[in-house]
């Protein structure tokens, strides 16, 4: 059976309101993530549904006209709520739609906004004093017309507990993929990746603009390096040690990992390292000075310290949550 709710015993319901010039690029990224069928994992994690106020939305710029979806009053099922996005910031979004989202945050729904969905989100007046994302180009827009708001404008997604919010385009999927690893963990987070042949984790911190996306020379690729790592991530690994491999200096590998990864070594290296500690719980390893050997994070309350740090949850927590044994979902 896909997630329970925490509103009673029945699948955690996804829902995703869609508006006049909506994006389909985040609408793609929204059903591909929380609506498709999961038959390489063996259930549903999702119950899905698209809403829109109208019977017919036109969506951006005319592409195409979508029909047959619920209507508004879907929005009032929802547990997690996915607002609508649009290219034209400056169009103040419909009472009807801002009236829903309200709606959900009263009543404790988790909301999310892909790209420009912060400026709904900000316009419903549920982000003043909280912190958000939003595209880098609509950065000075958004804070000249949301000053409360705490705008992190160099990151690919935030999460601020109940609400959360990504940057343009691909972070969509950084930031679904997130919230998955939030609701059921690292393994079937990366099982989703796979089916998406996307990364399975960039952390939100991470910038959203980088130099260089693809190197200009070969010999350039961080590639080689990174799986170099992966397959040694119980050994004593440094940033010296990545740059040794990469026959580069410390402060040449730092710039590589800058421009093409948008992080840097130290945090890319923590990041693996908590990823591996994840999936160790989730297939069984109850001991944690195992698990903090295995994933190179050295003790087991240096373990606890750095899970806790990087996932919200100690080691015995995230065990309860998704380790063997745990709910479905």
């Amino acid at each position: 059976m896909p997630q329970e709710s925490s509103h009673g015993a029945r699948p955690h319901r996804v829902v995703v309101i869609v508006d006049e010039n909506s994006n389909p690029f985040e609408l793609g990224c929204a059903t591909e993530v929380f609506g498709l069928r999961r038959p390489e994992i063996g259930r549903d994690l999702y119950d899905f549904a698209l809403c829109s106020p109208e019977p017919r939305t036109l969506m951006r710029d005319g592409f195409f006209t979508l029909t047959g979806v619920a209507p508004l009053e879907a929005a009032d099922t929802a547990d997690t709520l996915i607002v609508p996005n649009r290219p034209d910031v400056e169009v103040p979004r419909r009472p009807a739609v801002l009236d829903a989202v309200r709606r959900a945050h009263a009543r404790g729904a988790r909301l999310v906004g892909f790209c420009s969905g912060a400026f709904t989100l900000a316009e419903a007046g549920v982000l003043d004093g909280r912190r958000a994302t939003a595209h880098w180009q609509w950065a000075d827009a958004f804070r000249a017309r949301f000053p409360s708001v705490r705008l992190e404008p160099d990151v690919l997604f935030v999460d601020d507990g109940d609400i959360l919010t990504a940057a343009g385009s691909a972070a969509a999927l950084d930031l679904g993929l997130h919230v998955v690893r939030r609701d059921h963990g690292a393994e079937i987070a990366n099982a989703v990746s796979r089916r998406l042949v996307f990364a399975a984790h960039r952390d939100g911190g991470q910038r959203q603009f980088v130099e260089r996306p693809v190197p200009d020379l070969p010999d350039e690729s961080l590639a080689p390096v990174l799986a170099w790592a992966q397959e040694r991530l119980d050994a004593p690994l440094s940033v010296a040690d990545l740059a040794a491999r990469a026959a580069v200096s410390p402060a040449t590998l730092h710039r590589r990992f800058r421009a093409q990864l948008g992080t840097t070594p130290l945090s890319w290296l923590t990041g693996e390292r908590v990823a591996l500690a994840c999936r160790l719980i989730e297939r069984g390893e109850a001991r944690l000075d195992v698990v903090a050997r295995r994933s190179g994070l050295g003790t087991a309350a240096n373990l606890r310290a750095v899970m806790l740090r990087e996932t919200g949850l100690t080691p015995s927590a995230y065990r309860r949550r998704f380790g063997p044994g745990a709910k479905a979902g």
